[in-house]
């Protein structure tokens, strides 16, 4: 969408854009569009636009997410399935994203509202740096996406809800080794932080249950992503939104970890790929898990 449409003359400085883009203003993006483009918000309806319920309507909704606690770091993974109805939509849907240098969401529900409000999220957190020379802490972070879901409310009153779950690094903790956290939010935009694991989604009753039986906080990395994989399946197999690892067409789940001597890191599809066929082959001798 052009911003250019969005209100008033454009700028005599740079005629591509308006003269809002070059006033000093807040250090939060989201509060800037709110006041010169809010009809580009998540959830936003353009002035021209009918609000109808969305009740009936196939939107595509994404699921599951799982989020645990490993020693010194924190991951987030999710599969890759989005259904609308009792149909696929899509196969190999990002759901987890990296939002900044020490710390990463995901989204479920209404996956193109979620995405977008996720992209916009990291958007905000990278604004907020160059404009105050620092980064935003990380209660700080927590706060900010808690008010982007809140804002989202009268859409999720509409059935379009995206609930997100966040996971980060705490760089000042006292004690490195358990700064990783994890923090879910309701539609209101109340955020629980929960601790060790969880999981949100329509597969998240069954990757609960098996992170209960296979997290372990004092587990290295890769054992991490192996339990967050291992519970994706379990959710995969019991919920039909969910999407089991794909090896016919290579499409794996996403999982980020984050530590501190590496940030935020989005492991390859590669690597993953590995440890989904290894999940896969031990399943053939042991069904039950």
């Amino acid at each position: 969408m052009d911003p250019r449409s969005a209100r008033g003359p454009v700028s005599p400085v740079n005629a591509a854009l308006p003269a809002e883009y070059f006033t000093p203003g807040v250090s939060s993006f989201t509060d800037f569009l709110a006041s010169v483009a809010p009809h580009l918000l998540p959830g936003a309806v353009r002035p021209d636009a009918t609000v109808t319920s969305a009740g009936g309507l196939e939107i595509p909704h994404g699921t599951t997410l799982v989020a645990l606690t490993f020693s010194g770091g924190v991951l987030l993974a999710g599969d890759r399935r989005a259904t609308a109805g009792n149909m696929i939509a899509q196969r190999d849907i990002e759901k987890v994203f990296v939002t900044d240098s020490y710390s990463a969401a995901g989204i479920a529900g209404v996956a193109g509202l979620g995405v977008e409000l996720i992209r916009l999220y990291t958007l905000d957190l990278e604004h907020y740096e160059k404009i105050e020379g620092v980064a935003l802490s990380l209660d700080g972070k927590v706060n900010k996406l808690s008010g982007m879901v809140r804002a989202n409310l009268g859409a999720a009153m509409q059935g379009l809800a995206a609930i997100p779950l966040f996971v980060g690094f705490d760089t000042d903790a006292s004690d490195p080794a358990r700064a990783g956290r994890i923090v879910s939010f309701d539609v209101t935009g109340s955020k629980s932080e929960e601790h060790g694991f969880t999981a949100i989604g329509s597969g998240s009753l069954f990757a609960r249950s098996a992170l209960k039986k296979t997290h372990n906080p004092e587990a290295d990395e890769a054992g991490a992503v192996r339990a967050a994989v291992e519970a994706l399946y379990d959710a995969a197999d019991d919920d039909t939104a969910t999407g089991m690892p794909d090896v016919s067409r290579n499409i794996f789940p996403v999982v980020i970890t984050i530590t501190a001597a590496e940030g935020a890191v989005r492991h390859p599809d590669e690597q993953i790929g590995e440890v989904a066929r290894a999940v896969l082959a031990d399943r053939l001798t042991r069904p039950g898990g």
